[in-house]
């Protein structure tokens, strides 16, 4: 019988063609699922060399040299360099090394694996609610918040739990330790008047679509401005999404959705897909939202539409709210007016109903005082003592009326409109100066008061945007 290798070390088998193969574990996906690396050479001393070679180079470690009294630090260093980084994104891994090397390895990393309790780990996290936080204690307080308290106890349960898979320990402590409470976010939104401020002044400012798409499917920022126009079908009004993009160490990124979920297909409203035909006869961009900045085609900074949101936000006279509020306005707006919560959670990309029940619990809960109403209603009419002093309410919440709000125009023209200055007692000056074939081309007109040269300057940018076949 043929003697098994250890666990870690990696399997070597003689394959069908005669050649030897090298296969270790790197680490697990989401479902518990092995993902494994593999080598393959002709002789079987050399697969072996191979593959302590890719050991080496994966950060792959010996389970072996793990010990039940090593250090506790030690030892989630080592799960997180051999099971959790493989199967972790770019901001996960760096969200993982700042709580092993900041919060574990100084406070409890120093105690054997063998001996952490239920009671050590408990005590550790009362201290990181009391006196955790590293920086910025002026403005938030000495402690964490609960839900980094969370998210430090998931890394440690997930470590421990490995640690009694290999052997190493009995029982997972960190299984019954009692955690800070899960409070709910309190979750901003735009009300009816204020998305119709906010949409006029979107338009006022050459942003209107994207706002407009992003109130009307409750997209992630991400998802949103990584939208390609082949991802769009203007027929049938289908819309695929299939990538989102992130702004990381001062790079834009096209990056994979993190979830089966995310990857999904929306069905735009008819009014919306008539707004795109006409949007689309104006971009000359494989992206659905390019950069008005650069001239090479990429699409927008997430960061710069974050920016913009705010500034049209204090001009449309409403109040401040992240990017991330338009998401929940959409999922509040469809709750409200009847959208089945199955069919909410598909649209905005959710993998479980319960997570769309747990974020958006107070506007279930409006829903189900109304489902008691109609029941009520229902089953009252049977009595002929019943009356309804609110019979002739509306279970469904009206359209708000069309706002009077006009748009306010600012101090900055929009991108794309070049610029006019005075330059004499009565002479205007326009400009214009786009980016043809990475380098800038600039044109002159000027006129005697604002308004004819605001009118020749768009008979100038026409004439340039023919001649160059700009967008």
């Amino acid at each position: 019988m043929a003697k098994k290798r250890k666990n870690g070390q990696g399997t070597i088998r003689l394959r069908v063609d005669g050649r030897w193969e090298g296969r270790v574990v790197i680490g697990y996906d989401e479902l518990g699922r092995p993902k494994t690396k593999c080598v393959t050479a002709k002789t079987k001393m050399e697969c072996q060399e191979k593959l302590e070679e890719l050991k080496k180079s994966i950060g792959v470690t010996d389970v072996t040299k793990c010990k039940s009294d090593m250090s506790f630090g030690e030892w989630t260093e080592f799960w997180y360099q051999n099971y959790a980084k493989p199967g972790l994104g770019t901001l996960a891994r760096e969200d993982y090394e700042k709580m092993i090397r900041n919060q574990i390895k100084p406070k409890i990393g120093q105690s054997p694996l063998n001996q952490i309790t239920t009671g050590m780990l408990e005590r550790y996290y009362a201290h990181l609610k009391t006196d955790g936080r590293l920086i910025r204690r002026e403005a938030y307080g000495n402690g964490l918040a609960n839900s980094v308290v969370r998210r430090i106890h998931a890394l440690c349960r997930a470590s421990l739990e490995r640690a009694k898979i290999e052997g190493l320990i009995r029982e997972n402590p960190a299984v019954h330790c009692k955690l800070p409470p899960k409070k709910s976010r309190e979750i901003k939104v735009l009300t009816t008047e204020e998305m119709q401020r906010l949409l006029i002044q979107a338009k006022e400012e050459g942003c209107y679509e994207m706002f407009l798409l992003e109130l009307s499917t409750g997209l992630r920022r991400g998802e949103l401005l990584g939208l390609q126009w082949d991802d769009i079908n203007l027929e049938t009004g289908e819309l695929k999404v299939n990538r989102q993009i992130r702004y990381h160490n001062k790079e834009l990124e096209i990056m994979p959705l993190k979830t089966k979920a995310a990857y999904r297909t929306i069905i735009l409203p008819p009014q919306l897909v008539e707004v795109l035909k006409e949007f689309r006869k104006r971009v000359y961009s494989k992206w659905l939202f390019p950069s008005p900045y650069k001239s090479e085609d990429v699409p927008r900074n997430p960061n710069s539409c974050r920016q913009r949101l705010s500034i049209m936000l204090e001009r449309a006279n409403c109040k401040h709210v992240p990017f991330h509020a338009l998401r929940h306005t959409f999922a509040t707006q469809a709750l409200r007016y009847g959208m089945p919560i199955k069919t909410l959670a598909c649209i905005i990309g959710h993998e479980s109903v319960e997570t769309t029940l747990d974020v958006y619990s107070h506007i279930t809960d409006e829903g189900m005082k109304n489902a008691a109403k109609t029941i009520d209603r229902t089953m009252g009419a049977l009595a002929s003592d019943y009356t309804d002093e609110n019979e002739d309410e509306e279970q469904i919440p009206k359209p708000t009326k069309r706002t009077k709000f006009e748009a306010n125009k600012g101090k900055t023209r929009r991108p794309g409109t070049g610029s006019i200055k005075k330059v004499a007692i009565n002479t205007w000056q326009g400009r214009y100066a786009p980016t043809v074939n990475g380098k800038r081309v600039i044109r002159h007109i000027y006129a005697n008061s604002p308004e004819e040269c605001e009118q020749k300057l768009t008979e100038l940018i026409a004439q340039m945007k023919e001649e160059y076949k700009l967008v």
